[in-house]
């Protein structure tokens, strides 16, 4: 993250600070990690914490089907029940101590304001568009768009679209760019993937000064709790700092090609704590004369691998439809399917786009997960005329 800073801010920080009728801002400190991790200056023009009420909680715990999992699996994720409401829509499938993931199809904008008090979001647009509308500004929104929306952030989102489609990461760690791209004083360096002019912080909007009552839906532990403030929340006349919700979109992701086939870190696009997010975009195989672009065979001893497919033919897979979800648990061997290694040589260029997340602690299964699963992928490597067939009628 780099420093921005949006609207009107005082000289000083923690100085005295008012309006032009003489009236308080109020600054609020805005950052994870107690003091020390990155932090911004909000400053409101009502107090922050004006609580009239809190509801009792709703329970949003997952349910979990499967505890340890060593086979392979397949999720339709085209056959997730879409839903009006924002947060009744997430439907979460696989999950550890260190992130939620899953798929959710809202179909209404939120007139609530929902703020994740423990997890970084991470909402990758596969279909739709709209705005996503925080205390510290707006961020239109689209098709292949990652919104990157820390702890703590009070947001609503406005949909354009009946139809939406967004996969959806709760980490329980600040969600970063990766370390090995950036240099001591946090620059993204020349040989990174992507820079900053490609990150899109929030347009800054004229503040709110309304008072009544606002609900903000809050989620902490996996509860929900309705709490009314006094005042709106998006009354910030101004802030600066390193933490605020972002944009990036996957197709500013330049790939990182070579003469034989590079492993998966070289698509890391971010990482949090025990796991990294990658981007497979559209890209050059590799040219040396005798290269197979198909990955080859391996196991992820320390990490479970899963792939959310948003855009084109993945070449690896047979029969892989968008929107699915493939997971290949640490130690377990995987690779190409039957054919696609032999199809993939000789082939220049792919318009492929998927997203990978790789956890290195297991992922537990959920019974939303268990209910669009295609059971017949475990076995879908075995060399029988069926896949095979169904393989190169692909060509």
């Amino acid at each position: 993250m780099r420093y921005h800073h949006s609207g009107k801010i005082p000289q000083k920080r923690h100085t005295i600070f008012k309006s032009e009728n003489d009236q308080f801002y109020y600054e609020q400190l805005f950052g994870t990690e107690g003091f020390h991790g990155i932090s911004s200056l909000l400053y409101h023009i009502h107090r922050p914490t004006q609580i009239k009420s809190i509801s009792e909680p709703k329970d949003v715990t997952p349910k979990i089907a499967v505890e340890k999992n060593v086979t392979p699996r397949m999720l339709k994720g085209m056959n997730i029940t879409a839903e009006n409401d924002f947060i009744d829509s997430r439907k979460a499938l696989l999950l550890n101590n260190d992130l939620k993931m899953g798929l959710a199809k809202p179909k209404k904008s939120t007139e609530y304001f929902y703020k994740n008090a423990e997890c970084d979001e991470l909402l990758f647009i596969h279909e739709g568009k709209g705005t996503l509308k925080t205390f510290l500004g707006n961020l239109e929104f689209s098709v292949g768009d990652y919104l990157i929306i820390p702890r703590g952030t009070i947001y609503q989102i406005e949909f354009e679209t009946e139809n939406n489609v967004i996969f959806f990461i709760e980490a329980h760690s600040p969600i970063y760019t990766p370390k090995r791209y950036r240099n001591e004083f946090g620059q993204l360096l020349e040989h990174s993937p992507f820079c900053e002019r490609d990150i899109i912080a929030p347009t800054f909007v004229d503040p709110k000064d309304e008072k009544g009552e606002f609900t903000i839906k809050i989620k902490k532990e996996n509860q929900i709790w309705d709490f009314v403030y006094a005042s709106h929340p998006f009354d910030v006349v101004g802030w600066d700092g390193y933490f605020y919700p972002f944009k990036f979109n996957i197709k500013n992701f330049e790939p990182i090609t070579g003469r034989v086939h590079l492993p998966p870190p070289i698509h890391q696009t971010f990482e949090a704590h025990n796991f990294v997010v990658c981007s497979f975009v559209a890209r050059m195989y590799d040219y040396h004369p005798l290269a197979i672009p198909a990955p080859y065979n391996h196991s992820n001893i320390d990490s479970d691998e899963v792939l959310f497919y948003t855009e084109g033919d993945f070449m690896s897979r047979n029969h892989i439809d968008l929107m699915d979800f493939t997971l290949h648990p640490g130690g377990i061997v995987h690779g190409p399917h039957p054919g696609a290694m032999e199809r993939s040589i000789g082939k220049k260029f792919t318009e492929e786009y998927a997203v990978m997340v790789d956890p290195f602690r297991p992922l537990k299964l959920t019974e939303e997960a268990m209910k669009v699963e295609d059971p017949s992928y475990a076995t879908s490597w075995l060399e029988n005329s069926d896949n095979y067939l169904g393989d190169r009628s692909q060509e």
